[in-house]
Order: structure tokens, then C-alpha cells, then sequence
């Protein structure tokens, strides 16, 4: 049985926990409709820290698509790096270069981050670590 998209996602890194929320969204911006990816970590148990959300917003020569004939959970530059928001492996990458960057999960207050400033250097943890096929879904 296939897990609900919507209901949160569980992982352990680096002796923290977090539940991990993957949400699709639209937004107007000049009269022009833009899609936004946001990744949000909640540290668990949830009085120990605040969220981490790391939000792509579709822009010139970056994709966020909302489905076919891309993948739900793709993003990327059109001609670079791109994850699928998706694979755990993906989320892991990008936590670690948000904790690269001084992201701490004790400080208690929600952090936005623009996903796209993590998207390099999450890409090539995920290229040295075997995945860096992003359509590849075997687990």
C-alpha cells in the first residue's frame, strides 16, 4: 500500500530526528502564475528546536513542475543539477548543506532558505554517494 503523500516522512541524521513535509504550491507574481517546491524539517520531538523550510520557486532556467512530464518532486537548473525532493537521500543532502551553511535544529525558530543556493552542493553529495541518477527510484 502506498504511503499518503501528505503525511510526514521520518529521518534520523546525525543523532536528530525530523519529520519532513513536501508541499506543492502556486503563486501569482506579475500576473503570471509561478509553482513553488517547499521542503519543511520539523525537529522531533518538537519542543527541542525550530523548522527548517527550504523553498524552490520556478524561475528562468530553474524547473519546479507540478507533475508530468516531469516528476512530482523534481527540481533543478535546465541545463545542471537537479534532486528529486522526494528520496530521503535527496532531503539528507539538503539538510546537510543547510547545517553546512550554520542551519542549527536547537535554535528555536522556524528558518526559510532559498533551495536553490543548496542545490549545487546537495547535488554533488548525492552524485558522490552513488545516486546521481535523479530518475533512479530503486531503493
Amino acid at each position: 500500500m502506498p504511503r499518503h503523500p501528505k503525511r510526514p516522512r521520518r529521518l534520523v541524521a546525525d543523532g536528530h530526528a525530523y519529520l519532513w513535509t513536501l508541499r506543492h504550491t502556486h503563486h501569482m507574481a506579475d500576473g503570471r502564475r509561478t509553482c513553488h517546491e517547499t521542503l519543511t524539517l520539523h525537529p522531533q520531538p518538537a519542543d527541542t528546536g525550530g523548522s527548517l523550510r527550504i523553498v524552490f520557486r520556478q524561475g528562468p532556467g530553474r524547473f519546479v513542475p507540478g507533475g508530468a512530464p516531469l516528476g512530482s518532486g523534481d527540481v533543478g537548473y535546465s541545463r545542471g543539477a537537479s534532486l528529486n525532493l522526494h528520496e530521503p537521500g535527496a532531503v539528507r543532502a539538503l539538510l546537510d548543506a543547510a547545517s553546512a551553511r550554520g542551519w542549527q535544529p536547537e535554535v528555536r525558530r522556524t528558518v526559510t532558505i532559498d533551495g536553490w543556493s543548496l542545490l549545487e552542493s546537495a547535488a554533488a553529495a548525492r552524485a558522490a554517494s552513488g545516486r546521481a541518477d535523479p530518475t533512479d527510484r530503486r531503493r
